[in-house]
C-alpha cells in the first residue's frame, strides 16, 4: 500500500531536483568537460581557467582510456550563468502514478560481473561498469530482468538504473533514462542467486546529465535495459526558452 504522504514527497523531491541542476555545479552550469591524451599531465588551473567566466569553477577527473587503458587526467567547468542556465524553464514530469512504485527483488549474480555500456560520446565503444545485481520485477504479468550497476552517492552505496522504454524520442528523453535506489544489501554477504526485496520508484526516473548539457557523456541503456512498454512515470524532458538548443 502506498503512503498518502507519498505524493507530498513526490512534489518535495521535485523541487530538490530543480535546485540541484540549477546549482552553480548542477548538470546546466556545465560549459566545458576536456580530457587530456593518455598518460599526459593534467593542466594547471589557470590553464582550466582560461577564456572562461570570473564566475566559473574547475573540478578534476580521471578516467581510463578505452583503447590504451591508460590513466587520462581530465577537467570539468561550472559557469553558474552559462547559456543552459539562462535558458532553462522547467523539468516536465508525469504526474505521480502510485502504480509504477513496484516491489521486486534485487538478485545478487557474480560479485565479480562487469557489464558494457556504451556511453553518448565515445562512438560506440563501450565501458565496463560492475553491476552486482539484477533488479527483478513483473509489469502485466512478465518478468524483467534490469541490469543496474553500482554506485555511490555521497557515500551512500546505491544501484543506478540506466533504461529505455516506448516513451524515449516521443514523450521523454530520446537516450533513456536514469533511476537510483538506495542499495538494498550494501556490504551484506549474498551469495550468486540470493535476492532481497527492493522498490522501484519509476516515479522517480530522471532525464540523464546529458540532457542538461552536451559537455555530459552518458551511459545509454543496453539491450536487456529496454522495456517494450511506456514508463510514463518521472521526468519526460528538460524545456528551455524558444531557440534555445544544446
Amino acid at each position: 500500500m502506498v503512503s498518502t504522504q507519498a505524493p507530498e514527497a513526490h512534489t518535495n523531491w521535485i523541487d530538490a531536483r530543480r535546485r540541484a541542476v540549477t546549482s552553480p555545479r548542477g548538470a546546466l552550469s556545465l560549459v566545458l568537460t576536456h580530457w587530456e591524451p593518455p598518460g599526459a599531465p593534467a593542466v594547471t588551473d589557470a590553464v582550466a581557467r582560461a577564456g572562461q567566466s570570473i564566475d566559473a569553477t574547475v573540478t578534476r577527473l580521471q578516467r581510463t582510456d578505452i583503447h590504451s587503458g591508460v590513466t587520462q587526467e581530465g577537467f570539468r567547468v561550472w559557469d553558474p550563468e552559462s547559456p543552459a542556465q539562462r535558458a532553462f524553464e522547467a523539468i516536465e514530469y508525469y504526474e505521480y502514478d502510485p502504480a509504477w512504485v513496484i516491489r521486486g527483488r534485487f538478485e545478487l549474480v557474480d560479485e565479480e560481473r562487469v557489464v558494457p555500456f556504451e556511453h553518448l560520446k565515445d562512438d560506440g565503444a563501450t565501458r565496463s561498469l560492475p553491476v552486482s545485481g539484477d533488479l527483478v520485477f513483473e509489469h502485466d504479468g512478465t518478468e524483467y530482468r534490469l541490469s543496474a550497476f553500482d554506485t555511490d552517492n555521497g557515500r551512500i552505496a546505491q544501484l543506478q538504473l540506466v533504461f529505455g522504454d516506448s516513451t524515449n524520442g516521443a514523450e521523454s528523453y530520446a537516450a533513456g533514462r536514469f533511476l537510483f535506489l538506495d542499495h538494498p544489501a550494501p556490504g551484506v554477504g549474498m551469495t550468486a542467486g540470493d535476492s532481497i526485496p527492493i522498490t522501484i520508484d519509476f516515479n522517480r526516473a530522471i532525464v540523464p546529465p546529458c540532457g542538461f548539457s552536451n559537455h555530459m557523456n552518458c551511459p545509454l541503456p543496453p539491450p536487456q535495459n529496454r522495456l517494450p512498454f511506456a514508463v510514463r512515470a518521472g521526468e519526460k524532458q528538460v524545456r528551455f526558452a524558444d531557440g534555445f538548443s544544446l
